[in-house]
């Protein structure tokens, strides 16, 4: 099993935790993860766009002029898509993005992006978050004791005074172990569990 240090609030070592093997300790799957990664963005997209094509655009009911004599082209409808004004050939039309993946799918390309931050030892186990009050200085503070200045995902037991302590520091992002998802895993450099979040993790993914 791999073993990440405990650090406080200061940064200062106060132990060390076992990780679960099969969701810390796995061989990233890149595949898996790509997958993912395209299926989450896919799901995010409303596909709400919308075009009129010559049937829907309103007017061109009558011919515009007759069909021989003008030395003209022939018009049947001035809604033509080469005229201005005209409807749209194969404009987008509102259709669903959305890609769905198997469980099993979904919890193995969770499990590879933990276990390439535990590789990277970009994951940090903090023993736990104590904000008496929602403090965007106390919490920048905090990042710096951890040295994790740049892009960081912030994984808690939905504790309010965190995430409103995190909120508005750019580049930092509040999550829990029920929403936490590969695109937030991979695209911030440091990943800071506390303890209660390592152990709630688990159990989520145990249960996948």
């Amino acid at each position: 099993m791999p073993k990440v240090q405990v650090v406080n609030m200061q940064g200062s070592p106060v132990g060390e935790i076992e990780l679960n093997d099969r969701i810390f300790g796995i061989t990233p799957n890149v595949h898996v993860m790509h997958s993912a990664v395209v299926a989450q963005l896919a799901n995010a997209r409303q596909g709400t766009h919308s075009t009129l094509g010559r049937s829907e655009v309103r007017g061109g009911g009558r011919k515009p002029w007759r069909q021989k004599g003008t030395g003209r082209a022939r018009v049947g409808t001035i809604r033509s898509p080469l005229w201005r004004g005209g409807g749209v050939t194969f404009g987008p039309k509102p259709r669903d993005y959305s890609k769905k993946l198997p469980k099993k799918v979904k919890r193995l390309a969770l499990c590879s992006a933990l276990s390439s931050k535990v590789n990277e030892n970009s994951l940090i186990v903090v023993d736990q978050f104590v904000f008496n009050e929602p403090k965007t200085k106390e919490m920048i503070k905090v990042l710096e004791n951890l040295n994790a200045n740049k892009k960081a995902l912030i994984v808690t037991e939905n504790d309010k005074n965190v995430l409103l302590s995190a909120r508005n520091i750019p580049g930092v992002l509040t999550s829990s172990a029920e929403t936490l998802n590969v695109i937030d895993l991979l695209k911030h450099d440091v990943v800071i569990f506390s303890k209660a979040a390592v152990q709630r993790t688990e159990e989520v993914l145990s249960n996948a």
